[in-house]
């Protein structure tokens, strides 16, 4: 077979500032899909991406040939309505446990394609595998049927599905290329299309503890995934959401668990509460349901209903013990004042550290491992207060995880600004 266009000449035109044709980006996927164009030239390709960019329809281009390179799933035959949620991820972020069955409870399909941890960021399948016989991998037919029976699905996806992105993401990640706008939206937007959702919301997080640190880039993220979903005739809207602290008070596993229970049991911390709610009025709106009660289907039990189904139906026991950690380490208060300020990128470095997370793919993580804290910017303590406390199976990674704690938190007295980067939801996109 001769190949129409030589692997060169493509990395030489986005070298030098140039456009790629629909064409030529067709062909690079399939060719990277299959074994033709090497790894060595394709990092080439992304570092040429991630310092000169792309314009709005090569990025489309490009997710549209990673769709190509797998399976495209259909929730067609479904009764229902169906509605998916992306996270970019942040230190603390378990809204995806507590708001998958929040929404389903209204009648909607969920299906909720996850994936596991990498780095500071803590990763949805990780944390419910802290259940008692919770399965992540399941059948197509078996997610459809349970879609079908429960409305909410959250599990690993296939192999078949945008093999391509596969590819890129782990040459991405070893070439320090993953920070690049149009690399991401196609990352990101390649599997949410083929997942075959009719509707996405997007919860796009920017400062300390997220993907991409500074608002303006999150935003610009935010509108392209928007424009990617809406081409593709998927109905998408994002939140830009702030992630300069971290999310509610667990950071880790098994506690991250626990503290998404408390909020389906119609408590759990304030900002937990307030993400959960303002993505499933989003999400329920793009589903037509836009004066949906959210906040009565957490008091009422119905959401808490559906999360019992949910586990159930892929093995586990949704009233089994969570794993404990074997130590614990405490840290209090210098000094009596007020939380002034709790850095989200060193607390979760810090949990990762503690076992919480995985520094490759194929590390297994300790469920237990994490950080519970005490208090909240804003909050008033006084010394000798915890403020937060550190579990491990290991008493010996407590030294590293503390140290990377060393001025992510600070005490101050009444009337110092307390700084938290602003409101949770600042913004909310749409096409």
């Amino acid at each position: 077979m001769t190949e129409p266009y030589d692997t060169v000449d493509l990395i030489r035109i986005k070298r030098d500032h140039g456009e790629l044709s629909t064409a030529q980006i067709d062909w690079m996927i399939d060719a990277y899909t299959r074994g033709y164009i090497a790894d060595e030239q394709m990092a080439a390709m992304s570092m040429a991406i991630f310092l000169n960019g792309m314009e709005r329809q090569e990025i489309r281009d490009l997710t549209l040939a990673m769709i190509a390179s797998g399976e495209r799933m259909n929730f067609d035959s479904l009764p229902k309505r169906t509605v998916d949620k992306h996270s970019t991820g942040g230190v603390g972020d378990k809204i995806t446990l507590p708001l998958a069955p929040l929404v389903a409870s209204f009648g909607i399909a969920v299906p909720q394609l996850s994936g596991r941890g990498l780095g500071h960021t803590g990763g949805t399948l990780d944390k419910l595998e802290s259940i008692p016989g919770w399965q992540a991998s399941i059948s197509n037919a078996r997610m459809s049927a349970i879609l079908a029976e429960v409305g909410a699905v959250i599990c690993a996806a296939g192999a078949g599905l945008a093999p391509a992105d596969g590819k890129l993401y782990s040459l991405r990640d070893i070439t320090s290329t993953v920070e690049s706008i149009p690399l991401i939206a196609s990352s990101i937007m390649s599997k949410k299309i083929a997942e075959g959702t009719s509707a996405l919301v997007l919860d796009v997080k920017f400062g300390s503890g997220a993907f991409l640190k500074d608002i303006e880039h999150s935003r610009e993220l935010a509108r392209t995934m928007v424009a990617l979903g809406e081409d593709a005739g998927v109905a998408t809207s994002a939140l830009l959401t702030n992630m300069n602290v971290p999310l509610g008070l667990a950071i880790g596993n098994a506690n991250e668990v626990r503290e998404s229970i408390e909020v389906l049991a119609g408590g759990g911390p304030a900002d937990v509460v307030e993400l959960t709610v303002a993505l499933a009025r989003e999400m329920l709106a793009l589903a037509g349901q836009p004066d949906a009660d959210v906040a009565a289907a957490l008091a009422d039990g119905s959401a808490m209903d559906t999360w019992r189904a949910m586990i159930c139906a892929q093995g586990g026991d949704p009233d089994a013990a969570l794993p404990a950690a074997r130590e614990r380490h405490v840290v209090t208060a210098a000094r009596s004042g007020v939380l002034v300020e709790q850095l989200a990128l060193p607390f979760g470095v810090a949990a990762w550290r503690l076992g919480a997370g995985r520094a490759r793919k194929q590390d297994p993580v300790q469920h237990a491992a994490g950080i519970d804290l005490h208090a909240k910017p804003g909050d008033a303590v006084y010394e000798g207060q915890p403020l937060f406390t550190l579990s491990a199976d290991e008493p010996e990674r407590f030294a590293r995880a503390l140290e990377s704690l060393e001025g992510a938190y600070r005490i101050g007295d009444v009337g110092d600004e307390i700084l938290t980067g602003g409101p949770l939801v600042v913004e909310r996109i749409r096409a």
